[in-house]
């Protein structure tokens, strides 16, 4: 880091033995950036596709875990096993089963649908979205079952004396007390949405229009596309106090719905 902040202050291509201090010229050039913009903001909207989705999807697979009688071990260890896998070859599969030829769309063009998923702007954050989801659901399910079965059952016992519902049980008992499980995955996916790069690459590189350009995507491009390292060191710098400011705001949130159930 003392390195990259050094860098930011210079013009060196990553290549050339010499090199020049520029001042703030990199971090005005950033500001400036069309694609530094677009990169700041596909953070919060791969936010709006990821955190939603994963939340759901964990919770749901924690409290079905968590309900069996039996091999509660084996079922977390099946859903934890995509977040082992490689984000490569993850990617590439994706791709092969969204190509034009490929059996998903050859069914959907059969039904006079016709859809460019990785070419189209929405569709691209979403399908990225939805495979992050996947591969974080049983990582945070894992934290989410632990929290779960650390909820002493006779509060539940003393909830089905007083008639509480399923759905009451639920919202008014299960997820407050798994307050400090929730914390900790919430602050984990709006982390993983600030360092999204593999299946950007692998996907769209970033488009189509900047539609999927992240941090790290931009800041690859400009230091070994563009060979602009010092350039990139300054985007870089840029990203983590994006980064530090908005898990900052985001832990304050959660902390203010935390108070609200007694947790401090």
């Amino acid at each position: 880091m003392i390195w990259s902040f050094y860098l930011s202050f210079t013009d060196w291509d990553l290549i050339a033995p010499e090199y020049h201090f520029v001042g703030f010229e990199n971090f005005m050039d950033a500001l400036r950036s069309p694609s530094v913009h677009a990169a700041f903001w596909v953070t919060y909207k791969f936010m709006l596709v990821f955190i939603p989705i994963v939340t759901v999807m964990a919770l749901t697979v924690a409290v079905l875990v968590n309900g069996l009688p039996r091999f509660k071990s084996l079922f977390l260890i099946g859903f934890f096993l995509p977040y082992l896998s490689s984000g490569v070859v993850s990617a590439l599969i994706v791709k092969g089963l969204l190509s034009y030829n490929s059996p998903v769309n050859t069914f959907l063009r059969s039904l006079g649908i016709t859809i460019d998923w990785l070419g189209t702007p929405m569709s691209a954050l979403f399908v990225i979205g939805i495979i992050l989801a996947w591969k974080f659901t049983g990582y945070y399910a894992l934290i989410l079952t632990a929290g779960l079965s650390s909820i002493d059952k006779e509060v539940y016992e003393a909830a089905a004396i007083d008639g509480v519902t399923d759905r009451q049980r639920f919202w008014r008992i299960t997820l407050p007390l798994l307050y400090p499980s929730l914390y900790t995955t919430l602050i984990l996916a709006f982390g993983v949405t600030f360092g999204i790069f593999t299946e950007v690459y692998q996907l769209t590189g970033g488009g189509p229009n900047f539609a999927t350009n992240t941090w790290q995507m931009e800041i690859f491009n400009q230091a070994f596309k563009n060979l602009q390292a010092g350039y990139a060191s300054a985007v870089a710098l840029l990203a983590s106090l994006a980064t530090f400011i908005s898990i900052y705001i985001v832990r304050k949130l959660l902390e203010l719905w935390g108070k609200r159930y007694g947790w401090n």
